[in-house]
């Protein structure tokens, strides 16, 4: 017998250790999560449940001379800009909340890759519910009309989809960057409730008090310009105020969170 020659064979490859994770996986790793856990899973159930019941209220209970897909749409998107960003903060403090930061950067030392991972979770989730919100929203108002025998009227320009969407893309990222600052989630979950539920209030009375703030509270309140985004008209001054609330809530928070998770010790 003669032993089998290994000349032709090529020497095995093994991964190179330094060679980074690829962000597709992490993004998909991260989507994951968003629905692994009960407290996540249930409030996307909860999401597309209280968008049903919306649809079903606006198609029975709505007004009576008219079933606009318009205004589906827009009652439709107020719920998803309420729970939405609470999925966005379960999924950014998961690994701080439930000690896991250790085994996430041992595995992935780049923090960089990961929290940018999780933002395009995020990201993804809220494009997928803002499309099936479209599509039930179109539903109701076939349904609706079928109910009541009048014509549906296709009123939602694209424009004003568009800026559906952005305003709940902008929601997300205020609870994301909510999540990154406090980096647990029972605070975060507060904080940001608080501040979508009883600021805004605080800010109208604020405005009823205050000329000035009257006058120039929308380029620093983030509720109140966003009011903008999801009206049927918005102006380049209305643009700007948007920009710049969200520069004051969002951006300047949210490097300083993400400096703070690049640099903290992990234990």
């Amino acid at each position: 017998m003669t032993a089998p020659t290994l000349a032709g064979l090529a020497p095995a490859q093994r991964p190179d250790p330094q060679d980074p994770v690829p962000l597709a996986r992490l993004v998909d790793v991260e989507s994951r999560k968003m629905v692994d856990t009960r407290s996540s899973l249930w409030l996307l159930v909860s999401v597309a449940a209280l968008v049903a019941c919306v649809v079903a209220a606006l198609g029975f209970w709505g007004s009576d001379d008219e079933v606009s897909f318009g205004s589906f749409a827009s009652n439709n998107s107020f719920p998803l800009r309420l729970l939405l960003p609470l999925v966005a903060v379960l999924a950014a403090t998961s690994e701080w909340s439930q000690r896991g930061a250790l085994t996430t950067f041992a595995l992935v030392p780049r923090r960089a890759r990961v929290m940018g991972a999780k933002a395009l979770a995020a990201l993804l989730v809220t494009l997928a519910a803002t499309a099936l919100t479209f599509v039930l929203s179109a539903v109701g108002t076939l349904v609706a009309s079928a109910a009541r025998g009048i014509e549906p009227v296709w009123n939602l320009p694209v424009d004003l989809a568009a800026r559906l969407a952005l305003a709940n893309l902008v929601a997300v990222a205020f609870g994301f960057t909510v999540a990154v600052v406090i980096r647990s989630s029972a605070p975060a979950l507060v904080v940001f409730l608080g501040t979508m539920l009883v600021f805004p209030m605080i800010s109208s009375v604020a405005a009823a008090l205050f000329g000035w703030w009257a006058q120039h509270g929308a380029w620093l309140d983030l509720s109140w310009s966003m009011q903008y985004v999801t009206s049927p008209d918005i102006t380049g001054e209305q643009w700007a105020q948007v920009g710049t609330s969200a520069l004051v809530w969002i951006a300047l928070p949210l490097a300083l969170g993400l400096r703070r998770v690049l640099r903290v010790e992990v234990r």
